[in-house]
């Protein structure tokens, strides 16, 4: 056995292997109650007050399904493209670990309730690819362990741990890909477009929220490398809950390099799980990864079969929403833009926010504008996403319709907006609290107009010559006399008929 964490080039290791890729999305349901018992599920509590004899697995205590779980499940695997099981039943997957109060998890085994589907996803350039689906399964989440007195927060060098369990009980849904091959070098890419287009869909059907941050939704990447040409997979390594899509992405990428490493210098990989560190990018040793034969599995003997009806199943798939593929694909034919400006959108986490903007009042294109425009920059520069940003799509609606309405230009609602960030209140009251309102009245704008002639007569003749691209240099001698708050288009008309000159 031989172990390295020297790294071969990505280049290198995809001009020798190819990587296959299985990965595994646990997904926290957002019911009211546990999976197995009545215990709230609300976060924030204090530790170990949302507990109960049945999810600390005291004896006697008997679990019951959630059926809102249950439906939950349902509608993960229609949109899935997943069959639903007529009959399926809960496993006990045997191990020891002190975050598991009952010594056993409850989940299912050979008889998931959602098994055989597809999930398409697009890359980056647009490209479609798609990742069959294996399973599709129900489950309870663990408890949370705390390890207190290390450098890293893992149990390594911990001085003790704290254990909470108001985690242990949780609605989970296991989503477990078939093995990914095909993807080249684009792998990593196909891992984190997978990871996204997976938590969108999660949060359509509103199932959960999928924060990845919050542990809602986390990711298991499976990889392992076959030389070239070769048909039969290698040893693969299992990158444990990964939070993020960047990470996805970036865990995927170093375990191509570092299993091309090993398998280049003659070693063999070792199947185990790994840890993920965003520090570095790096993975490192977890544990030696159990085959499922390690849990012995058995059927629960507390709990009935579920056999969801086909009519149940069929009400269930006519209420499912819009999915977001498709939602994609008419948004973009609607507002009539390209895959790559879509493909900004939603790399900028603008979509569902431009949308709602629309939905306030706004046309698409102003919407897009200020959203991808103005309010993703003041995002970069405060180190925000785009929806912790202080305004709303309705505030941004508002915007744009006092624009359209001519009572502010681009520059003075790019400053209402600045107001609107800063918690001056709503676009009208940054008007009001500012003045700045476009300057409208004709008499004012004439005499602003009049003025800049004035004092600019050399410009005026060169205007009066023919020269019509110099009324620029008036246009700003009036824009800067009214703070900008005249319309420009205004101005230069008031500024050529005053010099008896015409556009053409």
């Amino acid at each position: 056995m031989t172990t390295t964490t020297d790294l071969v080039s990505y280049e290198d290791a995809l001009a020798s292997y190819d990587p296959v890729m299985g990965l595994e999305v646990h997904v926290e349901l957002g019911t009211k109650t546990k999976m197995f018992c009545g215990c709230s599920t609300a976060l924030g509590a204090d530790p170990n007050t949302q507990t109960c004899p049945v999810c600390l697995g005291l004896p006697g205590a008997l679990p019951v399904v959630n059926a809102t779980g249950v439906e939950s499940a349902i509608k993960i695997g229609l949109a899935l493209n997943c069959e639903i099981a007529e009959w399926c039943r809960f496993a006990r997957k045997n191990y020891f670990y002190p975050d598991m109060p009952k010594n056993f998890q409850t989940s299912q085994y050979d008889e998931p309730i959602a098994f055989n589907g597809y999930l398409d996803v697009q890359l980056e350039d647009g490209e479609t690819f798609r990742v069959e689906i294996e399973r599709a399964h129900m489950e309870e989440d663990t408890g949370k362990s705390t390890h207190v007195g290390g450098a890293t927060g893992r149990i390594h060098g911990a001085s003790h741990s704290l254990l909470d369990y108001n985690r242990a009980g949780i609605p989970l849904i296991e989503i477990v890909t078939k093995p990914i091959t095909g993807a080249g070098e684009r792998a990593p890419e196909v891992a984190k477009a997978y990871v996204r287009e997976l938590r969108e869909l999660i949060r359509a059907l509103g199932v959960s929220e999928a924060r990845m941050e919050m542990g809602q939704m986390r990711c298991d990447v499976n990889l392992s490398l076959m030389p070239k040409g070769a048909d039969k997979f290698g040893t693969r390594s299992e990158t444990k809950n990964v939070n993020s899509l960047r990470s996805v992405e970036r865990a995927a990428r170093y375990e191509i390099q570092r299993h091309a490493a090993v398998l280049s210098s003659g070693g063999t990989i070792v199947q185990e799980t790994r840890h993920f560190h965003e520090d570095t990018g790096s993975t490192t040793s977890g544990r030696v990864k159990e085959e499922a034969e390690d849990y012995r599995y058995f059927p629960e003997p507390d709990l009935v079969p579920v056999a969801p009806s086909r009519e149940w199943v069929e009400e269930i798939r006519a209420a499912l929403p819009e999915l977001p593929l498709a939602r994609r694909n008419r948004l973009l034919a609607e507002w009539g833009i390209s895959g790559t400006d879509m493909q900004a959108i939603l790399n900028a986490g603008a979509l569902d926010l431009i949308v709602a903007t629309i939905e306030a009042g706004a046309d698409a294109a102003s919407a897009r504008k200020w959203w991808m425009g103005e309010l993703a920059r003041s995002a970069n520069e405060s180190g925000k996403a785009l929806d912790e940003l202080a305004i709303t799509p309705a505030q941004v609606a508002r915007v744009t319709e006092l624009v359209a309405s001519g009572d502010l230009n681009d520059k003075l609602a790019r400053q209402v907006i600045e107001g609107v960030l800063a918690g001056e209140g709503t676009p009208d009251d940054v008007v009001e609290k500012r003045g700045l309102k476009v300057v409208s009245d004709e008499g004012a704008l004439t005499a602003a107009v009049d003025e800049a002639i004035a004092g600019n007569p050399g410009v005026a003749e060169k205007i009066r010559g023919g020269k019509v691209a110099a009324a620029g240099a008036l246009v700003g001698a009036v824009m800067k006399a009214t703070r900008g708050q005249a319309d420009a288009a205004r101005v230069k008309e008031l500024i050529l008929q005053k010099l008896g000159v015409s556009e053409g």
